[in-house]
């Protein structure tokens, strides 16, 4: 059959993405000149819903390359300007090189995470006890440092459990090479226990990934927006967290009390054990790496776990910019581990560069958000209610905004009006301490029911684990809602009864 240079023009665009996701993309790319003619305003938050649908069909199709062609539009027809673009990047450059450098870090630290955690797997036999150890490490872990380190920790360790077992189960050895994103050769008799497996991998990540931002919450340090809070406030490290807790310690709580409900009740795809075929292959997986452990081995995770305690210390005393820090460990490692190649090195980045870039693409939308004042109307409508309602009113407000935008700018914009309205006289010092707690733990709490509220979220839908174990946008959504509703509804109230 021949084909014309139109349809094959077409037949490239988005590459094998669905014919009816390319058609939509295609018509979005028409639609947004034409109502950004007549409509500036509705243009934007169009703009945010298509963003959020490329996210959404992540498995379709990676975001970057829909969601840049959307950016690069924003930029062309007006909605955004270049130089706010590059306003927002330089913003949010310390984020950007923790994802470079950090996540490629953690790489060179994957034979030491896998090997402990393989310890932990193998050591505890109840799966709800498993799910709370990552709840609770994730959440202690995130308290201090960033939560993107973390989550990048938590894809290692789940990468390598599943390259581990896939590996056996396509027919290969533990020595052989071997690439776990093809099926093909996966015998029939396992194909049952991968989508158990995976299913047991999705519930696992799911709550370290809710641990972060309960522990994120908790501290000065926790999350980027605090700081900045504690900024404006003048809080100390001790002084944010005493604020804090009447709000952050019941949040905890009911969080991990909710991880031991869901695993208990096995609803939204929790509660799924570990295949015992599964666990037969990662034993023998231990047991030959402890037979073949060379002294060169040994040296290894010696490097790694000291490399490791310097990287928590350099995180927890904020010795140097995050990123910096990341690639402080990259020398370290493969310098006293005997890395030398450039294409071994190479390979380190290739997991944190596509979300880097589409993060880039996500501080584009930012930047048509602020530009074009979307959330100014929200903002204004929360700061003109009685006071008495507003800690609790921007609480919703902020889980709102900061479920479709990037949580830092959503607090810097409350925080700026707020403390604007306490210059002025217009408020007093206990209301402002009032509606700095609520703006906090407002971008912190209910921002976990999407991927695009939690940057550590985003990053496992974009990660390469996320494809593996079938980790969708609508899945993620499904299995955060109870974490949602619990975190939401304790905070809400703990805004307006315990402060």
């Amino acid at each position: 059959m021949s084909r014309t240079l139109p349809q094959a023009f077409f037949k490239n665009f988005l590459g094998n993405s669905p014919v009816w996701y390319k058609q939509t993309i295609i018509a979005f790319l028409i639609l947004n000149p034409i109502l950004f003619s007549i409509s500036p305003f509705s243009a934007g938050w169009l703009l945010i819903i298509e963003f959020i649908f490329t996210l959404a069909m992540a498995l379709k199709c990676y975001p970057l390359q829909p969601g840049g062609l959307l950016a690069l539009e924003a930029v062309i027809i007006g909605m955004v300007s270049p130089d706010m673009v590059m306003h927002e990047v330089e913003n949010n450059l310390e984020v950007i090189l923790l994802l470079i450098f950090m996540v490629a870090g953690i790489y060179f630290m994957k034979g030491l995470l896998l090997f402990l955690f393989t310890k932990i797997m193998l050591g505890i036999r109840s799966k709800v006890t498993l799910s709370l150890v990552f709840c609770l490490s994730s959440a202690f872990l995130s308290a201090f440092l960033d939560a993107l380190t973390v989550t990048a920790v938590i894809i290692a360790v789940c990468v390598g459990f599943y390259s581990v077992y896939h590996k056996v189960a396509s027919g290969k050895s533990f020595q052989n090479e071997h690439d776990h994103g093809q099926d093909q050769d996966l015998q029939e008799n396992h194909q049952e226990y991968l989508a158990q497996f995976r299913a047991f991998l999705r519930s696992l990540m799911m709550h370290g990934a809710v641990g972060t931002a309960l522990g994120g919450v908790c501290t000065q340090v926790g999350e980027p927006q605090n700081l900045l809070i504690s900024e404006k406030m003048g809080w100390s490290f001790v002084e944010f967290f005493v604020q804090m807790a009447p709000i952050t310690m019941p949040v905890l709580f009911f969080g991990l009390l909710t991880c031991i409900v869901l695993e208990k009740t096995k609803i939204l795809d929790y509660g799924v054990e570990i295949p015992d075929a599964v666990r037969k292959i990662l034993e023998d997986f231990h047991k030959y790496e402890k037979q073949h452990m060379t002294l060169e081995f040994k040296a290894n995770l010696f490097v790694q776990g000291l490399v490791a305690v310097l990287l928590c210390l350099a995180l927890a005393f904020h010795l140097a910019a995050v990123g910096l820090i990341g690639l402080t460990v990259i020398v370290l490692i493969t310098v006293f581990t005997g890395i030398i190649d450039e294409h071994q090195i190479g390979k380190a980045f290739e997991e944190a560069l596509p979300f880097t870039a589409l993060l880039v693409v996500f501080f584009t939308i930012v930047g048509v958000i602020h530009e074009l004042h979307l959330f100014t109307g929200i903002i204004n409508a929360v700061l003109d209610m009685d006071q008495s309602v507003q800690p609790g009113m921007i609480f919703i407000a902020n889980g709102v905004l900061s479920m479709i935008s990037d949580n830092v700018f959503v607090a810097t914009v409350y925080i700026d009006e707020v403390k604007a309205a306490f210059d002025a006289g217009t408020i007093d010092r206990a209301h402002f301490e009032k509606l700095a707690i609520a703006i906090n733990t407002g971008t912190n709490l209910p921002s976990v029911a999407t991927p695009n509220g939690q940057a550590a979220f985003l990053f496992l839908l974009t990660s390469a684990v996320a494809p593996l174990v079938r980790l969708s946008y609508g899945k993620m959504v499904l299995m955060a809602l109870p974490y949602t509703i619990v975190l939401s509804v304790v905070g809400y109230i703990g805004i307006n009864f315990a402060i």
